[in-house]
């Protein structure tokens, strides 16, 4: 991440990268894997030896299966369209700009705030379809919009200088965050927007919300907004997302610390351990020239006697999940803080069961971090199941061990065990809300695993495994390898998967294994049934992960820099997995510059909606490498693409 002089803007950083942050002395059980003198293992990649450590499960399990994929594989290419197997079509859909409503038609080039607040946002993500009346042919499709890209967001790119306008600085913002948007499939097969819908709805980075769970109303949470530490305004950087069993969506804040900056001579430990510029932020908001708190709250130094009087503890109001009810627009959002304060990368919840707790999972998407699991202390009842059961808990974090067994370690205040380690760390935490804002913190103190970018994750409906991405990271060095990220300098990345012991998603130990490792062709991931990659599914940086119904794997790529210009790999894609048969098939690839994120589906599987994110990445405003959706010499648009079969049967099969 670049920096600028303070109060001078040179350039928008917008490598949209978290800096590292980790310094922890946690091991990542390379001292284990020397004590049982486990050597370091090479994995194949062309003409590479192979050494495969005697743990690791089948990467694929019950070869020989009845095959359940019914498509060609495509090519992976680099040209700026969509490409969809034979007998499959793919149109664009809801662009960023479409408008919410019928009277309102904002004018591209001089775009307000106000106009941006009527229309879908930017940088799609994250994204679920909430079926009406169960049906497949009309819904609610809710998506996040991560963040922005200003050198084409802006038709002349952004204004730059010792302040910034402040009517950018509110365009910007108002892009940010999440859509609810009304969806018809017409007779015709087409779908479109049901413009006027009392459920159409922009949440954005100044929305009202309410804070719960333990944090709610702590010292940490109170700034000049919000006295009483109850309440904060919007969402920002929303990547993944959950739903929960009571049919809500959650929007989960990912990558917001760079949105921040403090000038003050030492930051403390909840702004230096999530990585807080110290020279700007990342959009330089909090330079605008308009004065308005609300853009200036992200210039978080200490300027009041108190907490108070300033808005030193405005990065602690980001960081958590956030609830919003769909069908219920006057409803005002909610951010958990029981789930964490972290780089939250989505929610994925556990298959409940009456009478027991929930349980869900979130990925820390940075080089290093962790992954959690929250175990609610109240248990599922379907006649009362809302978000309630997100508001009190155990926040756990994972430890994988080098034999392939894991332990969920618990991040709690008053835990004698956890205490223990604290005190011997020199770590102190006043309470549980402050563990909760310091999460990060606290889990450098339990000891847990650190991993190459935690990022989406999903559950098999068939057999109960829960599988991650771990994206990549360059980082990494030889001796800090371990057996659950085991590559130095991971470019490609892998997918990672455990099962709970017992078949308990509550219970506080697991068996995992690698399921799949990324990188050219030739790449092997070891195991009794080792699966090597072919041209016809060969990829890097897997992001996106979602089972649908049958249990197929939908696995998307965000590659970016020298892999999308000079890989072997192409555009970012999607490929679709049998974890039954090891079937492993490119579906889609999208065109140039942009990431594959967030995939859904209406019940009866035969419209998928998948999200092509930022396309022309990088480029802009004068040289553009991208013109998709619109083309000819149109700015590039993040939209979502609506995936058919010409037959109309079942997407995938």
């Amino acid at each position: 991440m670049k920096n600028t002089e303070r109060n001078h803007l040179h350039q928008i950083d917008n490598s949209g990268l978290e800096p590292l942050s980790n310094h922890s002395q946690n091991s990542s059980f390379q001292d284990v894997l020397l004590q049982r003198q486990i050597g370091r293992r090479q994995f194949l990649c062309g003409a590479l030896a192979t050494a495969v450590s005697a743990f690791m499960a089948p990467a694929f399990s019950a070869l020989g299966k009845k095959e359940r994929l019914g498509f060609a594989a495509i090519a992976s290419g680099k040209d700026d369209t969509i490409h969809v197997p034979e007998g499959y079509t793919a149109r664009p859909f809801v662009p960023w700009g479409t408008c919410l409503y019928s009277d309102h038609v904002g004018d591209d080039e001089s775009l307000t705030a106000a106009d941006q607040e009527q229309q879908v946002g930017s940088h799609h993500d994250g994204m679920h379809f909430f079926p009406i009346d169960g049906r497949s042919d009309e819904g609610l499709l809710v998506m996040n919009h991560e963040y922005v890209d200003p050198p084409n967001f802006h038709p002349g790119g952004p204004t730059l200088g010792e302040h910034r306008p402040a009517g950018e600085v509110a365009l910007e913002m108002a892009a940010h965050g999440v859509s609810v948007l009304h969806v018809l499939r017409q007779s015709d097969g087409e779908w479109v927007l049901q413009q006027d819908s009392r459920y159409n709805r922009r949440i954005t980075g100044t929305t009202p919300m309410e804070f719960r769970g333990a944090v709610r109303g702590a010292e940490g949470l109170r700034t000049a907004y919000s006295p009483d530490g109850t309440k904060g305004r919007g969402t920002l950087n929303n990547c993944s997302h959950g739903v929960t069993p009571w049919g809500t969506y959650l929007s989960a804040e990912e990558n917001w610390a760079g949105y921040f900056v403090n000038h003050d001579q030492q930051l403390p430990r909840e702004h230096s351990r999530y990585g807080l510029g110290t020279e700007a932020s990342r959009y330089h908001w909090e330079v605008s020239d308009g004065g308005e708190d609300i853009h200036g709250r992200f210039d978080v130094s200490s300027r009041g006697s108190t907490a108070t009087g300033d808005f030193r503890n405005e990065p602690s109001q980001f960081g958590w999940v956030v609830e919003i009810d769909p069908f219920d627009p006057g409803r005002e959002p909610i951010k958990h803080t029981a789930l964490g304060r972290m780089a939250h990368e989505g929610v994925i919840f556990a298959p409940v069961k009456e009478g027991q707790p929930l349980v869900c999972y979130c990925g820390d998407d940075a080089r290093y971090e962790y992954i959690y699991k929250f175990v609610s202390r109240q248990p599922y009842r379907a006649v009362s199941a809302g978000s309630h059961l997100l508001e009190d808990g155990d926040l756990y974090v994972a430890r994988f061990n080098p034999d392939g067994s894991g332990e969920w370690l618990r991040l709690d205040a008053s835990d004698a065990a956890f205490l223990a380690r604290a005190n011997i760390a020199g770590v102190m935490f006043g309470d549980q809300a402050d563990l909760l804002i310091n999460t990060r913190l606290a889990a450098d103190v339990a000891g847990a695993t650190k991993m190459d970018r935690p990022e989406w994750g999903a559950i098999d409906p068939d057999t109960g495994h829960v599988y991650f991405t771990l994206t990549n990271n360059v980082e990494r060095t030889e001796a800090e390898t371990d057996t659950a990220n085991p590559r130095a300098t991971n470019v490609n990345g892998h997918i990672i998967r455990w099962l709970e012991a017992d078949g308990d998603f509550a219970a506080r130990h697991f068996e995992w294994d690698i399921f799949l490792l990324g990188g050219e062709t030739g790449t092997q991931t070891p195991g009794e049934n080792s699966v090597t990659l072919t041209e016809d599914n060969h990829f890097a940086s897997p992001d996106g992960l979602w089972f649908d119904s049958r249990g197929i794997l939908w696995i998307q790529t965000d590659m970016s820099g020298s892999q999308l210009s000079d890989g072997p790999f192409g555009n970012n894609q999607m490929l679709a997995a049998d974890p039954l048969t090891g079937d492993l098939r490119r579906f889609l690839v999208g065109p140039v510059g942009c990431e594959i994120t967030g995939v859904t589906m209406t019940p009866d599987l035969r419209t998928m909606f998948v999200n092509v994110q930022h396309p022309g990445e990088g480029s802009g405003p004068i040289d553009v490498s991208s013109h998709w959706p619109d083309g000819g010499t149109s700015r590039p648009r993040s939209a979502t693409v609506v995936v058919t079969r010409q037959d109309g049967g079942v997407i995938g099969s």
